[in-house]
């Protein structure tokens, strides 16, 4: 008796699915091809007693350094992170994107500069550049950290993407992955209309379908990665994507799930839409992205939160010394 593939199954046909989490037994169970994590993640990970070891190992590593205090925490939380992401890819064949410090997301130069750490401590731990995707916020600032990046062989997956001219800026920077977050733009509009939305009418889907359309009408090698999923509907109505990145519990819910996908993004249908092309520069970025409330207040908040998870990260690691 032949049974149906999954919906999972029959999503990774058309779409790179990747794992959002620091759980890699999660990972294990649904292959994905490349994982995501995040402060959040990471911060989750460590207060549980599966993970506790790679937080004691790091610091225990760190003994005989000659930093200290708030330099040595830093230095902690980026071997933390590497550890994190090298278990992550002993289980996926592809890649793992490690996120900077949402503190440094309107300084070019400091971004960068913790870019090139995080590449170079992937490299001295045996792991090449090709699997890692630095992850950064998309601010102008950090479309412009991540332009030179790209042009070191530094991979970028530009995060907390709410928007168009994000999504434009992030091109013309030759960024090789951005993550538009359909959950959040989804939750901000059930907020301030008292709506529910589904398929085709969520704005959160609506957001992605617009910028993927974008790159593929403009030949842009950006590759677009959805982010953020409340639920399985918002997977369906953006199948065909170039990739998206999914939480446990609805990788599980597509995994039992017989129902039959259909492509709804696709790149020839995409090159051939009514598109006006946009010359970005400063200036219009910031009044764009002044005249999207909800892309300004989500940007603004993802910025907030990630930030205040390191800084609890920071605690854990000043009481675990």
């Amino acid at each position: 008796m032949s049974h149906s593939p999954s919906s999972l199954d029959q999503l990774k046909q058309f779409t790179t699915v990747v794992a959002d989490t620091g759980d890699f037994e999660s990972i294990r169970k649904y292959t994905p091809q490349d994982a995501t994590t995040n402060p959040t993640l990471i911060f989750k990970a460590v207060q549980q007693t599966e993970y506790k070891h790679l937080l004691d190992k790091v610091i225990a590593d760190s003994r005989g350094s000659s930093l200290a205090g708030e330099a040595l925490h830093r230095a902690i939380i980026d071997d933390l992170l590497i550890a994190f992401g090298r278990e992550i890819l002993s289980i996926v064949p592809g890649r793992v994107s490690t996120e900077v410090d949402a503190r440094l997301s309107f300084d070019v130069d400091a971004t960068i500069k913790k870019a090139r750490c995080l590449i170079s401590l992937y490299e001295k731990s045996g792991t090449p550049r090709e699997r890692i995707l630095i992850k950064i916020a998309s601010t102008w600032e950090g479309a412009r950290a991540a332009e030179i990046c790209q042009k070191e062989g530094i991979n970028c997956n530009l995060t907390l993407l709410f928007s168009l001219p994000q999504a434009i800026a992030c091109a013309d920077a030759g960024v090789r992955l951005i993550s538009p977050f359909v959950g959040r733009i989804y939750d901000y509009y059930k907020a301030t209309t008292g709506k529910e939305f589904s398929g085709a009418e969520d704005p959160g889907v609506q957001s992605v379908e617009k910028i993927y359309t974008y790159y593929k009408k403009f030949g842009y090698a950006t590759q677009v990665m959805g982010a953020s999923f409340r639920n399985t509907g918002q997977i369906e109505s953006l199948a065909g994507c170039d990739l998206l990145t999914i939480s446990p519990d609805l990788l599980e819910e597509l995994q039992t799930s017989d129902k039959v996908l259909v492509r709804n993004l696709d790149p020839v249908a995409a090159a051939s839409a009514a598109v006006e092309r946009i010359s970005l520069d400063e200036k219009l970025f910031r009044w764009m992205l002044n005249e999207d409330a909800m892309a300004t207040d989500k940007l603004a908040e993802g910025i907030r939160k990630f930030a205040a998870d390191i800084v609890k990260l920071e605690g854990i690691i000043k009481k675990s010394l």
